[in-house]
C-alpha cells in the first residue's frame, strides 16, 4: 500500500508554530522522514521550530520550486509509492495555494496517493475574511500583468467584474512591487471602488483595512517588500 501526501501549513511571518499549528498536527509531522519544500534550508529552520529535537540531517527532502525539471517530479513521490509518507512544505501558508506545489499534488492523485491536507494559516483566505467583501463569490487571480498596460487594463476589467456580479477579486503582488500596483489601482479605479489592503498577516505590524480608492490614493501605506493581498469588492452583499 502507497503511503499519504500531506500538504504542511507553514508560518506567515509568526515565528512561533503553537500559534497555528494544533498540537496533534505537530506528531505527524515530526514522525515523517520525507519532505518535499521550495528551499530545503527553510524546510529545515521551520521543522527545527516545530520540534528541537527533531533529527533534521536524517530527513530526505527534494526541492519543488520554478527551477524544478517536470520530469523530476514523478520521483518525487517514489517514497510514497514504497508505503512512506511524505510531507509538503511551502515557503508561507498553504501548500497547493498560489503554490507550486500543486504539480506535485495533482500527480498523486494520478497515482492514486492518498492527499492529506492539514489546517493552517492562508493569507487569501484570512485576507478574504477580514475584507468585508462578499464571501460566497469571490475569485483569486493571482499575480497581475508585469507589463503596466497590460497590469492597469487587468485592474480596469476586475473593477468591472466587482460592479456587475458583486464578485469579490483577489490578487498578489511580488512584494517589491506592491507600491507600483497600489499606486495602477488608484490610478486606474474610480474613486468609489472599495479595496481592501492585507498586509504582514498574523505578524506584530498586521494591517487590514477596506476603504475607498479615494481614501487610499491619499495615505498610501509603504508596502515595500511586506506580503501583501489586494482585494477589490463590494460592501453591500447579502450572505444569507
Amino acid at each position: 500500500m502507497p503511503g499519504k501526501l500531506f500538504l504542511i501549513p507553514n508560518s506567515l511571518g509568526n515565528p512561533d508554530p503553537d500559534t497555528f499549528l494544533p498540537l496533534n498536527m505537530k506528531g505527524l509531522i515530526t514522525g515523517l522522514s520525507y519532505f518535499v519544500v521550495e528551499k530545503t534550508r527553510n524546510a529545515r529552520r521551520y521543522l527545527k521550530t516545530i520540534d528541537k529535537e527533531m533529527q533534521i540531517n536524517e530527513l530526505t527532502f527534494f526541492e519543488l520550486n520554478k527551477h524544478t525539471d517536470p520530469k523530476e517530479i514523478e520521483g518525487f513521490l517514489r517514497p510514497v509509492q514504497e508505503g512512506k509518507d511524505m510531507g509538503v512544505i511551502s515557503e508561507a501558508g498553504l501548500p497547493g495555494i498560489a503554490d507550486p506545489g500543486a504539480a506535485l499534488v495533482n500527480l498523486a492523485h494520478e497515482q492514486e496517493i492518498d492527499v492529506v491536507p492539514l489546517t493552517g494559516p492562508s493569507s487569501i483566505f484570512m485576507a478574504l475574511m477580514a475584507s468585508g467583501f462578499n464571501g460566497q463569490s469571490f475569485r483569486f487571480v493571482g499575480y497581475l500583468p508585469v507589463q503596466r498596460s497590460e497590469r492597469i487594463q487587468h485592474i480596469k476589467n476586475l473593477e468591472k467584474i466587482v460592479e456587475q456580479k458583486n464578485e469579490t477579486q483577489i490578487f498578489i503582488e511580488t512584494p517589491y512591487r506592491n507600491n507600483a500596483l497600489l499606486e495602477d489601482i488608484c490610478s486606474s479605479c474610480r474613486k468609489q471602488t472599495l479595496l481592501t489592503v492585507a498586509v504582514d498577516i498574523t505578524t506584530k505590524t498586521e494591517m487590514i483595512k477596506t476603504a475607498a480608492v479615494s481614501f487610499w490614493k491619499k495615505k498610501k501605506p509603504d508596502l515595500h517588500k511586506r506580503p501583501a493581498v489586494f482585494l477589490l469588492g463590494k460592501s453591500d452583499c447579502v450572505c444569507l
